[in-house]
């Protein structure tokens, strides 16, 4: 009988696993790069070695634990890239505090439901930005911010929640107290005073590299988003092996246009860097194209990470010949499907030859698979390389879960040190996601080659991505649902050259009602975060269903395409 190679590939690594804490390995560098550019905030004019940043990093660690924070508690950051933002990543590590990413796009119902999901003891806040008033929407949740002192705050709606504290990245110890019971980022650090560097060594000693760290937000397979529990281990060895594939060293910069709330910022950029000793260069407060083309001139980076759309709207950028790319030489494309016409104009317009294309998860910390320089441009394009070391993966049977041959088809499994340790609070969504075997379950499709190279094919969930976003429809109907003229409705993506996938709705009204798509979409806008918002609305009589009267969204998909490429 012939042998049936399995696509089931384990790729060791010529290093051990990291088996520090964060702070832990943080202070190993700081101290042997204590000179060198840690950070440089361009929108804030801050630069900070990494003597400095260690400094303002446990000043903030011994102010939160002198507030009353502790061990284990979560502290959520609800705010644009800023050098406070990267302060608070890495002052919640240095105490044990479990630090909550929110997305600055989240409007109120969003806020709201990341606050009760997580239990969020205390949450950091810019007033605001752009079109998005912080202030108002934590003052609609939170009432009790306008009468009571804050160091006796307690919310009716939010009963974990103790603090709200806000800082302006213009000018945080300036920051004015917006109503009564806000606490200012300056009395944070007043706080400080109260409890010592060597009661804070002793604090940090007690940490395992097992605890959780990291509450980050996702969309997964099902339902409305989950609590994604990591720890030290899993982003700490996620950021320092992802650094060793792109040969990240001391000597590089990396320019961050991602937003830091994602574990591609936090993690592949911020963490990153700082596992190596390399420097953080932040080009703006949120994407801006020419932001990130001035960084790289200016700062002579040597890195650039992006989605799709970010490096696309860079090359298209009508002064992008103007600047000068000469220093670039790698970074991570990433959050979305990277096309190959894409890759090979940041290969040779932006000077950027060794760009990686990279896959993987939140759930999975998040990286999982990159491609390498080494690889041919076929490899380079066409896949998403292979597992990064010490990492599992096989794909599997639909039906049965077996192990498949390689080159077929199945859903895409990953186990080993970089799998999350559970959805916050949610056992029953733990255990659909992680098997009895350890094996974390992708929901996206794909195929292995024999020498570990992974090709995605598609998504078993519906989940869509747009620009980097993942987006679950669920959620989106679950609000357009509270429309009074809405009876039915079914959200859904549709391919988009630019963002990857756009959102796109079939709604179907009360008998009787009229609506337009500019109506549907305004209503929207004020609630949900924009990105959210269904850039096509079709009003339908009737949906495509099953026997069993289940919504057949492909179906959907596919007489939307049909019509819209027809139009």
């Amino acid at each position: 009988m012939k042998r049936i190679e399995k696509s089931y590939f384990h790729r060791g690594g010529d290093e051990s696993l990291l088996g520090a804490t964060i702070p832990e390995h943080f202070s190993m560098i700081a101290k042997r790069f204590p000179g060198h550019e840690a950070v440089v905030s361009l929108p804030q004019s801050k630069r900070l070695s990494y003597q400095t940043l260690a400094e303002r990093i446990d000043e903030l660690a011994r102010g939160l634990v002198a507030s009353g924070f502790n061990k284990g508690d979560r502290i959520g950051v609800w705010s644009t890239d800023n050098l406070e933002w990267l302060l608070l990543q890495m002052a919640t590590a240095r105490i044990g505090a479990i630090l909550v990413n929110i997305n600055p796009a989240y409007r109120s119902s969003e806020l709201a439901y990341a606050l009760q999901c997580s239990e969020i003891q205390g949450i950091f806040t810019i007033p605001s930005f752009r079109h998005s008033d912080y202030l108002a929407m934590l003052l609609e949740l939170i009432p009790e911010l306008k009468t009571q002192d804050p160091a006796e705050l307690k919310s009716s709606q939010f009963p974990f929640l103790r603090s709200v504290i806000v800082y302006d990245p213009t000018e945080p110890m300036e920051t004015k107290r917006p109503t009564k019971g806000f606490t200012l980022w300056s009395e944070v650090l007043e706080n400080a005073s109260k409890f010592s560097q060597q009661e804070l060594n002793k604090l940090t000693v007690t940490l395992d590299c097992d605890d959780a760290i990291n509450i980050q937000y996702t969309s997964g397979t099902t339902g409305f988003p989950k609590a994604v529990v990591l720890t030290h281990h899993n982003i700490l060895n996620n950021a320092y092996f992802s650094a060793k594939a792109m040969y990240f060293t001391e000597h590089d910069r990396l320019c961050v246009p991602v937003p830091f709330y994602h574990c591609f910022g936090m993690v592949l950029a911020n963490l990153l860097c700082f596992s190596v000793g390399a420097c953080i260069v932040i080009p703006s407060e949120h994407f801006d194209a020419p932001a990130v083309l001035h960084a790289i001139e200016t700062e002579r980076c040597t890195a650039v990470h992006g989605v799709p759309t970010m490096f696309i709207a860079e090359l298209e950028h009508p002064d992008f010949k103007n600047y000068d790319m000469s220093t670039l030489r790698t970074g991570i494309m990433a959050g979305a499907p990277c096309p190959v016409p894409l890759m090979n104009r940041v290969m040779q317009d932006m000077n950027c030859c060794e760009i990686l294309i990279g896959y993987g998860e939140t759930e999975a910390s998040p990286l999982t698979h990159l491609t390498s320089r080494d690889d041919n441009i076929e490899r380079r394009t066409e896949t998403v390389g292979k597992n990064l070391p010490h990492q599992e993966v096989k794909v599997v049977d639909l039906e049965t879960g077996a192990t498949v041959p390689l080159g077929e088809i199945g859903e895409i499994c990953f186990r080993g040190y970089h799998i999350m340790q559970k959805y916050y609070a949610n056992p029953e969504a733990t255990t659909k996601t992680i098997d009895e075997n350890g094996w974390l379950h992708s929901g996206d499709l794909g195929t292995m080659d024999a020498e570990g190279y992974l090709k995605i094919t598609g998504r078993l969930k519906e989940m869509i991505i747009r620009g980097g976003e993942n987006i679950y429809p669920r959620e989106i109907e679950e609000f357009l649902f509270t429309h009074p003229k809405v009876a039915q409705v079914a959200v859904f993506g549709i391919p988009d050259e630019f963002y990857g996938e756009t959102v796109m709705a079939w709604v179907q009204l009360h008998a009787g009602e009229q609506a337009t798509e500019t109506e549907i979409q305004e209503f929207c806008k004020d609630h949900i975060a924009h990105f959210k918002v269904p850039k096509t609305i079709w009003f339908v009589d009737e949906f495509p269903m099953t026997v069993t009267g289940k919504l057949q969204k492909f179906r959907m998909q596919e007489i939307s395409l049909e019509k819209l490429q027809t139009a």
